[in-house]
């Protein structure tokens, strides 16, 4: 059977959707030393950074690759317009290119840091595998830039970006699709209640329980 007949029934369907629930639910959140995190915690910690790197004239930055490059630019664009939040994403195809032909597409976001980022900015940095060059020399770039940092990684747990960041969401899984609509989702909550979004008590899928 090829692929293209391939078909799914409604248990297959809940298995994936439950699968993808339990990366989310078992998020791994670290410090830069290390420390495990409360979910939530962390989840204020960079509600805060936030706020006060906007506050103050400061402003988000995301870099990603591939699908991770998407949720940067989705990202960027959402926190600007709904949450208020200054923020951009270093995915200009011009940029891109040129520093990629010139300095080696390792140097890509690094440099654009180099030249836009200042003190007090917060370098959110994505990479489903936390091991993409381009990613931890803009982590490094930042670091030098004195900038916050905050990381989204999966696959591996001792991956290299795993240890870069003062916060660290780690998702533990080995398939694209879940590492990347985790890291989607976890973006997208913070955003969620940056702009005072909540759910209702009680408002939760059938068979669900609060923790």
């Amino acid at each position: 059977m090829s692929k293209l007949d391939f078909h799914v029934d409604s248990r297959e369907l809940r298995r994936y959707f439950m699968t993808l629930s339990d990366a989310l639910t078992q998020t791994a959140v670290t410090s830069a030393s290390g420390d495990a995190l409360d979910m939530a915690e962390a989840v204020n910690r960079v509600m805060a950074d936030a706020r006060r790197a906007h506050t103050a004239g400061n402003k988000l930055v995301f870099v990603g690759n591939g699908g991770s490059a998407a949720i940067a630019s989705h990202m960027a664009t959402d926190y600007s317009k709904n949450g208020n939040v200054r923020s951009l994403a270093l995915n200009d195809s011009s940029m891109l290119t040129c520093l990629g032909n010139d300095l080696g597409y390792d140097r890509v976001f690094a440099k654009q840091i180099e030249l836009h980022a200042r003190p007090g900015d917060v370098v959110v940095a994505i990479s489903s595998s936390g091991s993409s060059a381009n990613i931890l020399n803009a982590v490094q770039a930042a670091r030098a830039a004195k900038c916050a940092v905050v990381t989204f990684s999966g696959f591996k747990a001792d991956n290299p970006l795993r240890r870069l960041g003062d916060i660290n969401f780690y998702i533990d899984s080995d398939r694209y699709g879940y590492v990347e609509i985790g890291h989607l989702t976890i973006c997208h909550a913070i955003l969620d209640f940056i702009c005072g979004l909540r759910n209702p008590e009680g408002a939760l899928p059938a068979g669900a329980t609060a923790a």
